[in-house]
Formats: C-alpha cells, structure tokens, sequence
C-alpha cells in the first residue's frame, strides 16, 4: 500500500486484473511429409505458396505434400506449419538444407560417424566435393589430423592440424569460420577423431520417394522434436495433415499396417494436444463398400479428434500439365480455414465448393452415400451446375455428442480461448471478488459467442450458463488452492437433414349451413 505523508491530491493507475478473453485462432494446420528442400523435424511457419517455395522448394514428383499445400492456400488457408519428415534416417544426412552431404567415419569404430559435411553452394557447384582426412605430419601434435577439400579432384582448401578438442584448433571451429566450401557439423555428444581416408559428399535426391519408411518416421518422438511428436512444441496448431501417407502407400513403402499405424499416432497425438483435429485420407482407387470396409473393418478408428474424407479429388497437376487425383485432406483444411473466417468455427465446414477441383476419382450416388455417412465418412460429392463440393461433417467417434466437427472444434476454440484469457486468475487471493471476477469475464466472453451465432438459445440463460461461487468452492477446496468453476454451453448443431413434409388439401372456401 502506498504511504500517504503530506496534504494534496494523489492520482494512482490501478490494474483491475482482469481482462477481455480474446478468441484464439482456429484454422492454423500443420503439414507432415515429403518436400523438395527445407530442414528436417522442424516446423516452419508459411503464410502463403511463395513462402513455401523459397523455405521447401517446388512440387515433388510422386508426393502429394506441395500440391497439398498449395490447395491449402487456394481453398482460403492462411497459416500452415510445414514439417519436413526424415524418413530412413535421411536426418543423419544434415538438416536438409544442403544439396550434397557426407559423413566422417570415426577412427575408433568406422559403423559411427564423427562429422557430417555439408556443401554450401547449391546446384552444379556443389558437385564433385571430397574431402580428404589425412594423417598428422612429423612435427604435427599427437592425435592431431588434417582436412583437405577438393573439387574434381584439386585441392582448393586445406586446414590443419587440427583436433577434436576445444581450443583454436578445434575442427568444427577452424573449418566453419574459414572454409568457403563445406560446412561440419558434430554427430552426438561425443568428440571422436575421423578416420583417415576420402569421403565424396553424395547430392540429396528429394525428387523420389525411399522404397520403405518406419513409421516412426513420421510418428517421431516430442524429445527430439520428429514427427507428430515435434508438433507438441506448436501449441498454436489447430489442424495435422500428412498426405504423403498415401504417397509412400502408392509406391509400396507403407503397406496397409504401416498406414494405419501411422494414422493411429496421428490422431494420439491430437488426442493428447486436445485442441487439434486429425484429417485423415483413404488409399487411392477404392469403391464405396471397400471404403466402408477400411473404414469400419481394418482402420476400426473411434476418436473424437479425426475426420476421413472420401474419393481423391481430381486436379491439373503442374508438373505434367495433366489430370491427376491428389488426397483431399490439404485442400479441406483450406476449406476449414475459410468456413471459419466466412462463418466461424461453429459452422460445419460442409457445403463448400473445393477451388482447384476439377474431377472426383469416383461419383457417387446418393445410395452410396447412405451406406458411408452413418459410419462417419465425409463424402465429397459433385452436383449439376453446384459444382464439387464437401458433403460431410462428422467425426469418427462413436459418442453422439461430438459426432459433428464443428461442436468438436467450437469446444476447442471455447477451451483454448478461456485457457489463455484468464491466466490472470493465478495466485489471485481465492475469495468472492475472485470468483465474482471470474463469472464477469466468462459471462462477457459467452454473450459475445451467443450474439454472433455460435449458441443456441433465445436468450442468454438458454445459451450458457456459469457458476463460480461458495457452493463449489468449499473451505476443503480453498484450502487446496483451487477454484472451480462451471460451465455449460449450448452449442449449435447443423441441420444434416432438411426434411419438408409435402401434402394435398382440398383448397377453396368452406360452406357454411345455415
């Protein structure tokens, strides 16, 4: 408190404490595969295709994440986080944004590498780089080497002697702040001395797919920041997309176990987030009761936080010039993106034409469809002088109460939205202003949702309600230093089936008996 000493007017500025929760972002997808360049296991943000270009290169052959990509942007998405997956250890090689690699055998045990060499120049000139490991000279120190680099076979740099210690003579030290050439880096935690002998740095080839992937891979692990698991670092993700699943299928690297593992750990990884959704492809060529059967028969998923969209979409592949299909998950999380900027993350992200489409890889007819929305596939479907468009709109659980994307989703904006705006609340002494504090700033929150739409109920009391008083926090509670509160909410639903009931009348005037 302040100390009031002398007569006069004293004008103090007082925080109150608590302020506006502010709705958090709902449309921010994350992209899992294969592209052209760009470092591995690291998300990087992108708001646009030429920012994708310039950080992971142009459209791959035989992969569907550029392309996927760039429907993203073209149906309206606007933030992506692209992940470069390693797959088959290609992490090992450097983090990608080299053109030509190698690695330094250790002297102690040539299965362990001790460096990874790097070319810095890209294209033509980083071709035909070795490096020479040469033993020390007579008077050169004890345990000392020499690293000489040549391109077609002359030498243009030498650095020596040099050692694994610390100090000037420091390998990774001299050669990176010197060399114009190559680039070292350490592989481990461990200084081990290269064997002597010539290394010729290999170029990276993105443009083909590996023969087989672990799917590991592309699950990855959130210490080491791989995979889905890296994604645990991005709290800002709402959407994770991984296309080229169904690429590395294609061309036999993931059989049909490997896939749904895959897609398995996707959808742990949204489960655990618990504020992302998972949007899953089917394999290419399927009909509509082999759908039905990976659906409900092999995948078997039963989650909350995933969605399936069915058949492949057809479009004019840029690289060929060419009618190609591509999976549909990346041009829906454009299409999520613009429902929820056009509409909000309450509107079902259904009746949406998809830009870009051109072709189905199989029409269906509405039979068909009566046998795959019950089972939770969202169909995309086309329709004379409409266009193609997203007829669907369910998760893949089980529990009616979260059987529609946009309840799921509209909870995940309601639970990170109150999360991040009352972080204010904590170490707050746990008493009646507080919870009175509480109860102002979810109420305004809350009547803000009800009025745009978000809500369903004639008034407020029908929307929502919130309780934040001495009923549920007991003594026994303060005590324990929490404070409850209660919320309930009414969200809307969409109207799947519109139904009119269509009957004669016998019309004109009744007349009456006198």
């Amino acid at each position: 408190m302040p100390t009031y000493l002398s007569p006069g007017v004293y004008v103090e500025e007082v925080a109150n404490g608590a302020g506006p929760i502010e709705g958090v972002g709902t449309a921010i997808a994350a992209f899992v595969g294969i592209t052209e360049k760009g470092r591995f296991n690291t998300p990087t943000l992108v708001t646009n295709w030429s920012q994708y270009v310039e950080s992971f290169g142009d459209f791959v052959e035989s992969a569907y994440l550029p392309l996927s990509v760039y429907g993203f942007f073209q149906n309206g998405g606007g933030q992506a986080y692209i992940v470069r997956v390693a797959l088959n250890g290609q992490a090992a090689l450097g983090d990608g944004d080299a053109s030509a690699v190698g690695k330094l055998a250790s002297a102690t045990d040539a299965d362990v590498g001790s460096y990874i060499v790097k070319a810095i120049e890209t294209g033509d000139k980083a071709q035909k780089i070795s490096i020479d490991v040469q033993a020390p000279g007579k008077d050169d120190p004890k345990g000392s080497f020499k690293i000489v680099v040549k391109k077609a076979n002359k030498t243009v740099e030498t650095f020596g002697p040099l050692t694994t210690q610390k100090g000037k003579t420091n390998v990774q030290t001299v050669v990176n702040s010197q060399s114009k050439i190559i680039r070292l880096e350490r592989v481990g935690d461990t200084d081990l001395v290269p064997a002597v002998g010539s290394v010729a740095l290999k170029p990276i080839d993105s443009s083909t797919l590996p023969e087989e992937v672990n799917p590991t891979d592309y699950v990855g692990d959130p210490a080491r920041r791989s995979g889905f698991g890296g994604l645990e670092a991005i709290p800002d993700v709402t959407m994770v997309v991984a296309p080229d699943i169904m690429a590395l299928h294609d061309q036999g690297a993931l059989d049909r176990e490997a896939v749904k593992a895959v897609q398995t750990g996707m959808i742990a990884h949204c489960e655990i987030m618990g504020n992302r959704m998972a949007i899953l492809d089917t394999p290419r060529g399927l009909n509509a009761q082999e759908v039905k059967d990976w659906r409900v028969d092999f995948t078997n998923y039963d989650s909350a936080f995933a969605a399936m969209y069915w058949p492949w979409v057809g479009i004019s592949d840029p690289l060929s010039g060419k009618k190609s299909f591509l999976p549909p998950s990346g041009m829906l999380a454009g299409i999520w993106g613009r429902n929820d900027d056009t509409r909000g993350v309450h509107k079902a992200p259904a009746n949406e034409v998809i830009r870009g489409a051109i072709d189905l890889e199989l029409s269906i007819t509405r039979k068909e469809h009566d046998l795959l929305n019950p089972v939770a596939i969202d169909v995309i479907r086309t329709f004379p002088g409409r266009g193609i468009r997203v007829w669907g709109a369910r998760t893949l659980t089980s529990d009616p109460s979260w059987r529609y994307l946009n309840v799921r989703r509209y909870f995940n904006y309601l639970e990170d939205s109150i999360l991040l705006g009352t972080q204010w609340c904590v170490f707050e002494p746990n008493d009646q202003k507080l919870w009175a504090r509480i109860t102002r700033t979810i109420n305004a929150f809350l009547i803000r949702e009800w009025r745009s739409g978000a809500l369903f109920g004639a008034s407020p009391a029908e929307a929502y309600f919130v309780k934040c008083d001495a009923e549920l926090n007991t003594r026994e509670t303060i005590d324990a230093g929490q404070v409850l509160c209660e919320i309930g909410v009414s969200p809307v639903k969409p109207a799947e089936f519109v139904i009119f009931r269509l009957s004669q009348f016998s019309g004109g005037a009744d007349v009456a008996e006198e």
